[in-house]
Parts: structure tokens; C-alpha cells; sequence
């Protein structure tokens, strides 16, 4: 695994990432972790293969047209 360094982060930043943290019940390398991993998405492929993942579990269900629940909606 990778390490990385960061230098001179505002002391206010990493007292909000604290207590990010803490109340998600995780450490602060954990809390880091995700941002970075949520900020880095994965590339293209993962990204496709997740895709057609989904639309296989969600074959021969069926479904309802959003714009029609959308078009309900505004005439409330």
C-alpha cells in the first residue's frame, strides 16, 4: 500500500475532519481514506461493469415511468 504526506494542512481542517470522524464513529485515517477513495473514483471499466451489474439484477422487473411520477408530482 501507498503512503502519502500531506504538509502543512490548516490545523482548523483537520479539526473538522476530527470530528467528521468521530461522528461517523470512525478513525481519522478511516474518515481520510474514504474522502480520497470517494474523490478518486475508479476508472471507465469498474464503472461500466457496475452498470451492467445493476441492469441484471434489475431484468424483467418492472417499472414506472419517472416522468409520469415527475409529472404527478408538479400538479400537486
Amino acid at each position: 500500500m501507498a503512503q502519502v504526506l500531506i504538509r502543512d494542512l490548516d490545523p482548523g481542517v483537520v479539526a473538522r475532519l476530527k470530528e467528521r470522524a468521530r461522528g461517523r464513529g470512525r478513525s481519522l485515517e478511516a474518515e481520510l481514506r474514504g474522502i480520497l477513495e470517494a474523490a478518486a473514483p475508479s476508472g471507465r471499466g469498474e464503472a461500466r461493469a457496475l452498470a451492467a451489474r445493476i441492469r441484471r439484477r434489475l431484468a424483467g422487473r418492472a417499472h414506472t415511468d419517472s416522468g409520469a411520477l415527475v409529472a404527478e408530482d408538479r400538479r400537486r
